[in-house]
């Protein structure tokens, strides 16, 4: 459920709320943390009270310690460095009643001192009896708390064990430890230890207040990361999500890309690549599209003449006749698939040609290895020569793809094979230029072009055309001009000063 609902969910509010998850779930471990550890600070301190109470009770029955106010009270004076860390102690008998304090006399010099003079032993007993006072209201105003717990304990499970309380009061944490005391199998008295536990408290605040400052601290930097990731990240995105849509539904309409295209991050880098991928796109689609269109108009001819044949052969009982039609409607079915065939074969080629990789490659040996491959086919089969030539340089090479090399050299001989008579020559001739071009020229002895505008015959399904075209589907001249670009060359047609056509392409040497 989860998932289903994140995937909803734009980038930036999946970010939030992850992290507002996260602050939940730290939240709460926080709540469990503070609360695990005041019982835990408590228990602590609690222990230290624990040994207190019975090395004090020790004492008691060691020293043989009544409980009645005048031997507590002695017995109190002479250990009260065992309550040095504690705020006070008290001593109730059997009954709950108070008979020791410490309150009380730590108050009275006389248990401290015995050489005080007469003025001085004044003043201190009217200064004790002033905080004795203060101290019987305020031991009035607790003793019935610790009654209550005196009570409580008395009749708990717990008695005969030490046993802590907590007070929160309101400017005090107090704690206090009880335990029974015991003399010959009978409890005679209660030990009760108080000691003021704020810095339980303190210790607890100050790390909730570490906490609210850390998630206060780690909110702000989450806000600032978010603006951050929208602004210079998701905002992007968004821009290069809206324009491929915009390319998707074919609207011409301005986009923010370019605001990205000068960026120096991946962003900008893959801004630039979406802009040249969508160029080659639309460049590729509109040439297909060019290319249906002439193909579908290039194939109506043919198939208006398979009709007609059709039409005819049905009617006629003439023999001669019917073969004449017979030939019309192969020779209209070899032109169709020639076109359909050739039109593949474009079609891959484009979308190979984007793959493959230049590399320095020798004109003359590619050359070559096309002219013996003809040479071995046509000079028996038609008694035509396809002889190469050079001007004697060393060095042919040329930055370029070695097969489409290889399809611009075969293009070309096939076509001045066609309109070639047998027992004609072919010339491929490769010259070194002083501009720093290579020329590859192949010349015929042909029938030549008719056009005085030669350069028409390049276009797709050229339409003045011998009448021997049928053998071709008048791409293949389209196809070496694209693929002669594609090198970075110049493609040129002209007739020979006897007979024939000539065809020169240029290319920049390597």
């Amino acid at each position: 459920m989860l998932s289903n609902f994140l995937k909803n969910l734009s980038i930036l509010k999946k970010f939030l709320f992850i992290n507002f998850l996260v602050f939940l779930i730290f939240g709460i471990l926080t709540l469990i943390y503070l609360n695990s550890i005041q019982p835990t600070l408590i228990k602590n301190k609690s222990s230290i009270h624990v040994r207190t109470i019975n090395n004090t009770i020790e004492n008691i029955n060691r020293l043989k310690v009544n409980i009645n106010e005048t031997d507590v009270r002695k017995f109190l004076i002479s250990t009260r460095f065992l309550f040095q860390n504690l705020d006070r102690v008290q001593l109730f008998d059997d009954k709950f009643n108070l008979i020791g304090d410490t309150d009380t006399i730590d108050l009275d010099p006389r248990a401290f001192s015995q050489r005080l003079d007469v003025v001085e032993m004044n003043n201190l007993n009217q200064k004790t009896e002033e905080k004795l006072q203060k101290n019987s209201e305020k031991t009035n105003k607790k003793k019935i708390s610790v009654i209550d717990k005196l009570t409580f304990y008395s009749n708990s499970k717990e008695f005969g064990k030490p046993f802590s309380y907590t007070e929160d009061n309101y400017d005090q944490f107090l704690l206090l430890t009880i335990k029974n005391i015991v003399k010959e199998n009978k409890t005679v008295g209660y030990l009760v230890l108080s000691e003021n536990a704020n810095d339980i408290k303190a210790a607890i605040n100050e790390r909730k207040i570490f906490i609210f400052r850390t998630a206060i601290v780690v909110g702000i930097v989450i806000l600032i990361f978010s603006f951050v990731l929208n602004r210079y990240f998701l905002k992007p995105i968004r821009n290069l999500v809206t324009y491929t849509k915009l390319i998707k539904d074919k609207i011409n309409e301005p986009s923010s890309l370019e605001n990205f295209k000068n960026r120096n991050d991946e962003l900008g880098v893959l801004s630039n690549s979406l802009d040249e991928m969508t160029v080659e796109l639309k460049k590729r689609i509109t040439t297909a599209e060019n290319y249906s269109t002439d193909l579908l108009h290039e194939i109506r001819n043919p198939l208006a003449s398979l009709k007609s044949a059709s039409d005819l052969i049905a009617e006629t009982e003439d023999k001669d006749q019917r073969d004449r039609l017979i030939n019309i409607m192969s020779h209209d079915v070899e032109r169709i698939e020639r076109l359909i065939t050739d039109y593949s074969q474009m079609l891959k080629d484009e979308a190979a040609i984007s793959t493959e990789k230049m590399k320095k490659i020798d004109l003359v040996n590619i050359a070559k290895s096309v002219v013996d491959d003809f040479n071995s086919i046509y000079e028996t089969k038609r008694s035509i020569a396809i002889k190469l030539k050079t001007n004697g340089s060393k060095n042919y090479s040329i930055f370029g793809i070695e097969n489409r090399i290889e399809q611009i050299i075969a293009n070309l001989l096939e076509n001045s094979i066609s309109f070639s008579k047998n027992n004609q020559e072919i010339i491929v001739e490769i010259l070194k230029k002083e501009n720093g071009k290579l020329a590859l020229i192949v010349s015929d002895e042909g029938t030549g072009f008719s056009e005085k505008d030669t350069s028409k015959i390049f276009n797709r399904f050229y339409s003045n055309r011998p009448g021997n075209f049928g053998e071709h589907s008048g791409l293949g001249l389209n196809i070496v001009k694209n693929l002669v670009e594609l090198h970075n060359g110049q493609i040129s047609a002209s007739n020979n000063k006897n007979k024939g056509a000539r065809i020169e392409i240029n290319f920049p040497e390597a």
